[in-house]
């Protein structure tokens, strides 16, 4: 379940003080965990620590699946539907 801010009660969170004193400790703990370390700033979340994990798939093959709904492909696109445009 998730606190206010929408982190995982059972996620580790740290302040940034706490991080800054033993940073390659928590980084070694999350490698070998896996499990990921919130920081915090003033009690709300600021950055998330995790594992790197590579992503071999082509840009294509990641969005494959991602189209919940595609109706009329071959009509344009009406100004109006571009928020970035008003």
């Amino acid at each position: 379940m998730p606190n206010d801010y929408g982190v995982p009660m059972n996620q580790e969170q740290v302040t940034k003080s706490q991080f800054k004193a033993k940073a390659l400790e928590y980084f070694r703990k999350v490698e070998t965990s896996g499990e990921p370390v919130v920081v915090t700033d003033r009690g709300q979340p600021t950055v998330e620590i995790r594992r790197y994990r590579s992503d071999k798939r082509s840009p294509l093959e990641r969005l494959r699946g991602s189209v919940l709904e595609f109706k009329n492909p071959t009509e344009p696109v009406a100004e109006n539907d571009w928020e970035a445009l008003d």
